[in-house]
C-alpha cells in the first residue's frame, strides 16, 4: 500500500516508509495478538491518539460497519489557537480525485461513448507528442492504471522549485495554471518505459484522463463530477474548487514543512489556488462523503457490473509489494488475512486515504491535516481491521 508522493510536498510513499505488505504482516499480527478486548472503534481511537502524540497536528475520521457510523477526531485543527479538529472538517483529498474521474469515465464507457483501449489521441490529438513521448501508442485504460509511461510532472525539479516547496510555494500558492502548462511539463521529459509495459504512478496520468472527460463530454470535468456523482449521492460537502484557495467550512487549517533543511519550521498552507491541483487532486471533501462515495461505488450503485469489475482488474506494483493497481482504486491484503481497497492522496498540507472493503460495508477513511507523519498510518489500519471484534479474548 502507499502514499506516494502523489500531489504534494513532502508526501513520501507509505511504502517508503514500510508500508508494503511485509508491514501489514508483523505488525497487523501482532495487533491480532496483543490487542485487549474492544468497544466499538476504541483502538482506533487510541492509534489515532498516538499518531498526534507523534507529531500529528490533527485527524478527522470516519468508520462505517455494521454497527453503524462512528465519527472522532483528535488533536488540534489550528495550531496558533489550538482549536480542536473537528469530525465532519472538510479538506483537499489530494489523489483520491482520481476515483471521482475514472468512475466518470467508465460511465462514459457503459454508455458507449468511448472505449478504454481507445488512444489518448483520439480524444486529445496532438497533445502528448515530443521527446518520445506518442498519445497514439498510449490508451485510456493506461492512463486510469497508471501503465502509460509518461513522466510525472510532479517529480519536475524546477516545478518543485516553484510550485511545491519553500520560497516557491508561498509566491505561487496563488497562481492560475493550466492542465496545459503542466502536462507541457511532464512532457519535457522522455517516458519513462513503453506504454503497458508496467506500472508507475504518474499525476500526469490523471491530468489527461480529466481532458479526456472534458473532451467526450463537451464541458468543463468538474460538472459532470458533479451531476453524475456529486449530486446524485448527496455529497454535500464535496466540490471542485475552480481558481478558489480557500477551504469552504467547517474545516481546519493545514500544514507543511515546505522546507527541508529547516524540518521542525512549520507553514500554514491551507489556502492555495485550487488549479494547481485540477484532475489528479484539486477535490474538497469529508470523510462521510468519501465512505459514501466509496460505499456507493463498491455496492454497485454508480457502475454496472461490467464497468465495475474492469475498476477492480489490477495491474501489479513493482515498487511496492503486495499492492496493485486498478482503474482509480487499489488493493492489497493485510497480514491478518483482510483485503482492502482503498486510495490515499497527499496535497500540500493534508494526507488522506480512505479504506474499504470489496463488498463496501466496513469502511474507514481519515484524514491528516498536515503532509507528515505517514508512518502512523499502519497502527490506525490494523486496530480498525485487524484488532479481534469487542468481547473477544
Amino acid at each position: 500500500m502507499a502514499i506516494r508522493k502523489r500531489s504534494r510536498a513532502g508526501v513520501v510513499g507509505l511504502a517508503a516508509v514500510a508500508m508494503a505488505a511485509t508491514a501489514f504482516t508483523g505488525p497487523a499480527q501482532a495487533s491480532r495478538d496483543t490487542a485487549s478486548a474492544s468497544v466499538g472503534h476504541q483502538g482506533t481511537q487510541r492509534a489515532m491518539d498516538a499518531a498526534v502524540k507523534a507529531g500529528v497536528p490533527g485527524i478527522t475520521a470516519e468508520a462505517r460497519d455494521a454497527a453503524g457510523v462512528w465519527k472522532s477526531a483528535s488533536g488540534v485543527g489550528n495550531l496558533k489557537t489550538g482549536a480542536p479538529r473537528g469530525k465532519n472538517d472538510r479538506f483537499r483529498v489530494g489523489s483520491i480525485t482520481d476515483t471521482f474521474v475514472a468512475t466518470v469515465l467508465l460511465q462514459m464507457e457503459a454508455e458507449k461513448r468511448l472505449s478504454l483501449d481507445d488512444t489518448v489521441d483520439r480524444y486529445l490529438p496532438d497533445l502528448v507528442s515530443g521527446n518520445g513521448n506518442d498519445g497514439r501508442k498510449i490508451t485510456v485504460r493506461q492512463l486510469l492504471n497508471h501503465t502509460s509511461g509518461l513522466f510525472d510532472y510532479l517529480t519536475d525539479t524546477e516545478y518543485d522549485e516553484t510550485y511545491v516547496f519553500g520560497d516557491g510555494f508561498l509566491q505561487h500558492r496563488y497562481d492560475t495554471l493550466t492542465p496545459e502548462q503542466r502536462v507541457k511539463v511532464a512532457l519535457a521529459h522522455e517516458p519513462l518505459f513503453e506504454p503497458g509495459s508496467r506500472h508507475a504512478f504518474s499525476h500526469t496520468n490523471d491530468v489527461l484522463a480529466a481532458l479526456v472527460v472534458e473532451k467526450i463530454g463537451g464541458r468543463p470535468y468538474e460538472d459532470e463530477v458533479r451531476d453524475r456523482i456529486i449530486r446524485p449521492l448527496g455529497l454535500k460537502a464535496t466540490s471542485n474548487p475552480g481558481n478558489g484557495s480557500r477551504l469552504p467550512h467547517p474545516s481546519t487549517r493545514g500544514y507543511s514543512k515546505l522546507f527541508p533543511a529547516q524540518p521542525d519550521r512549520i507553514d500554514d498552507v491551507t489556502e492555495m489556488n485550487g488549479s494547481q491541483g485540477w484532475g489528479d487532486s484539486d477535490i474538497i471533501s469529508s470523510a462521510d462523503d468519501l465512505n459514501r462515495f466509496f460505499g456507493a461505488l463498491m455496492r454497485g450503485k454508480l457502475l454496472p457490473p461490467r464497468q465495475l469489475e474492469e475498476m477492480k482488474t489490477t495491474v501489479d506494483d513493482p515498487e511496492f509489494p503486495g499492492s496493485s493497481y486498478g482503474l482509480g482504486i487499489e488493493r492489497l491484503t493485510m497480514g491478518c488475512g483482510t483485503t482492502l481497497w482503498y486510495h490515499d492522496g497527499g496535497a500540500i498540507g493534508w494526507l488522506s486515504l480512505a479504506t474499504f472493503t470489496e463488498d463496501g460495508r466496513h469502511q474507514l477513511t481519515f484524514d491528516y491535516n498536515s503532509n507528515w507523519g505517514a508512518e502512523t498510518v499502519f497502527p490506525i489500519l490494523n486496530a480498525e481491521y485487524c484488532a479481534p471484534p469487542a468481547g473477544s479474548r
